[in-house]
């Protein structure tokens, strides 16, 4: 153990069927403040934990199990004792993901590792590549997100622990499944905390974050823990990749900024198999996610573009608080910015957030981004966890939906998004006392920034945070699959990411950067990309109830011989041909010509 301040530490054993530690074992401090000790007595399925100065009895902070919640000792586990069944499981290029995110305590009514594995084959069916697991590690209390996790190398108990987890990825990779892991380097979680109070060079006081202080990456083994924690993942657990959350919020004072010192680890460590990097980064920065000379990937593989989720929310229920304000004027021109060039903002002013934001991105490839019109936050972080189709019109929503699943970018559903799922996903913990009440009161109070909540009535009647039924009705009710409506809804998700198999995924193979084009109308658009010399996929949208004629200066007989890839309604070819797209109208077509010289 690390911990330059501690007088003393003693590793606590706890036989098998003890409650209390039996066993003090003294450690040695050496010069660099680490603590060590050979303890022979000690095996599987054991307790233990570390007593600091003779008084405070803690977990291991790198403990692979617990005992029970986060604030008792550890167990000791067999990290060999899984017999894999896939050893030889090499992963998927990047190019295939189809990402689906998933909450392990709400997508099954058991809430654990080993109830997702009888949905794997529906999913693999459904045309889901990459299933993508909200954050594991062990939180305070039973339900939660998981962004408030405090062992960081412990998967959440109450999911199945370690053993559940291995069983999970183990089949997913029997199916051809790839896992991923969300994992948190920008804090830790407020219950069962205890770093600060026996290692408090792990955190600079003086650099504040909103979970509270900064974590210290100038410390090499604060640095290294972080870094062995990705890796661990990927080694131990056979991870195929992992989504950094928020590293916009990593306050990293060194010259070498953590994501990259870690994805080149990864890269360097994880050589023999396709292992993937994605980052959530609210400023739209793109040095991280820059391609070598051959198209190689040097560090991360994609970014969550928030920008095209926007675009789509806003031309689908026309809100316009908040963040959306920045995306109410020419919405459409701006999903086909992202569509054809990546982010929106790339360098352009905020209003919202009074600033020039992003960096120039037209010259990556459209497989730097993963889009997606849901996620966790979109739904969860609104103040009754509504979900898009429980806002929009069905038809806006399939046009919506055709083209995330069919655009050249990584896409991401959230669990129920494949048959339409209406139901609430709403913001959830497990918090006891004066913590409890602080959440419940702060999501109040940020909900009163929105007009629906200004007074103090209206904010009382969204969801209590800290409440059993609001976890519960954020579960996923199976039993719509077999209604009518959703039955379609998923018939219609399957046939889009069977041609983006069939269609668009060879094309995505070493697709080139600086490849997309756009050209807007109104509401009308259409987007062109090269994915391929000589090989040029194009989106004709019309987002509007009227139908549009497309301008002359697109040439549009270069379609008379091309491959309708997809289109939402059956004369949609025909009114393409004729110069048209009527109403509501998504069109995907692969030609062997460019349509115009673009404006981005």
């Amino acid at each position: 153990m690390w911990a330059p301040s501690a007088k003393s530490v003693e590793l606590a054993v706890a036989e098998v069927d003890s409650t209390e530690p039996d066993h003090f074992h003294p450690l040695t401090k050496s010069d660099d403040g680490w603590w060590e000790t050979v303890a022979t007595s000690i095996g599987p399925g054991m307790s233990y934990g570390y007593r600091l100065d003779g008084e405070t009895l803690v977990a291991d902070p790198a403990a692979r199990a617990q005992s029970g919640d986060v604030h008792w000792l550890s167990r000791l586990v067999d990290p060999r004792a899984h017999q894999w069944r896939t050893a030889d499981w090499k992963g998927r290029p990047w190019h295939e993901c189809v990402f689906y995110e998933l909450h392990v305590g709400t997508f099954t009514e058991e809430g654990t590792f080993d109830a997702i594995i009888p949905k794997l084959d529906y999913l693999r069916d459904v045309g889901i590549t990459a299933i993508e697991l909200l954050p594991v590690a062990q939180f305070g209390g039973q339900r939660g997100w998981g962004y408030d996790g405090v062992l960081l190398y412990c998967p959440h108990q109450v999911y199945g622990g370690p053993e559940g987890l291995k069983r999970l990825v183990d089949a997913a990779h029997e199916r051809g499944l790839m896992v991923f892991l969300d994992v948190v380097y920008n804090h830790f979680g407020p219950d069962g905390n205890y770093i600060p109070s026996y290692i408090p060079e792990f955190f600079h006081q003086e650099i504040s974050t909103p979970w509270g202080a900064a974590i210290a990456y100038d410390e090499k083994p604060v640095r290294d823990f972080m870094i062995e924690n990705a890796l661990y993942w990927m080694t131990e657990y056979r991870i195929d990749g992992l989504r950094l959350d928020a590293i916009d919020s990593i306050k990293d004072t060194t010259d070498t900024p953590l994501v990259k010192e870690l994805a080149a680890r990864v890269r360097e460590v994880m050589s023999d198999r396709h292992v993937h990097i994605t980052t959530e980064d609210d400023r739209n920065i793109t040095w991280h996610i820059e391609r070598g000379e051959d198209g190689s990937i040097p560090l991360v593989s994609g970014e969550w573009n928030d920008d095209f989720h926007h675009t789509a929310h806003v031309l689908a229920t026309a809100e316009q608080e908040s963040y959306y304000s920045d995306y109410r004027r020419e919405t459409a021109a701006q999903m086909a910015r992202s569509l054809a060039t990546g982010f929106v903002f790339q360098g352009d002013m905020s209003k919202h957030r009074e600033r020039e934001v992003g960096n120039p991105s037209a010259h990556l490839p459209p497989t730097a981004f993963v889009n997606f019109i849901q996620n966790h936050d979109q739904i969860g972080n609104r103040a009754f966890g509504d979900r898009l189709r429980s806002l929009s019109s069905a038809r806006i929503y399939d046009c919506v939906q055709a083209i995330l699943l069919l655009s050249p970018q990584i896409p991401l559903m959230f669990q129920g998004d494949e048959f339409g799922d209406c139901n609430s996903f709403c913001f959830f913990t497990d918090f006891d006392g004066e913590l409890a009440s602080a959440v419940s009161m702060g999501r109040r109070k940020e909900f009163r920034k929105f007009a629906a909540f200004e007074d103090e009535e209206a904010a009382e009647v969204f969801p209590d945070p800290n409440s059993e039924r609001t976890f519960e009705i954020s579960r996923i009710d199976w039993d719509l699959v077999t209604r009518p409506i959703q039955r379609r809804r998923l018939q219609v998700t399957t046939k889009l990411l069977k041609q983006r198999q069939d269609v668009l995924m060879p094309l995505l193979d070493g697709a080139r950067g600086g490849c997309g084009k756009a050209f807007v109308d109104g509401l009308g658009f259409v987007v062109s990309w090269e994915l391929q010399p000589g090989r040029v996929y194009h989106l004709f949208a019309n987002l509007s109830d009227e139908a549009w004629t497309i301008p002359e200066g697109l040439d549009t007989g270069k379609l008379s011989g091309a491959e309708i890839v997809y289109a939402n309604h059956k004369q949609s070819h025909e009114e393409l041909s004729a110069g048209r797209v009527p109403a509501m109208t998504v069109v995907f077509a692969l030609a062997d010509g460019q349509l115009f010289g673009g404006v981005q």
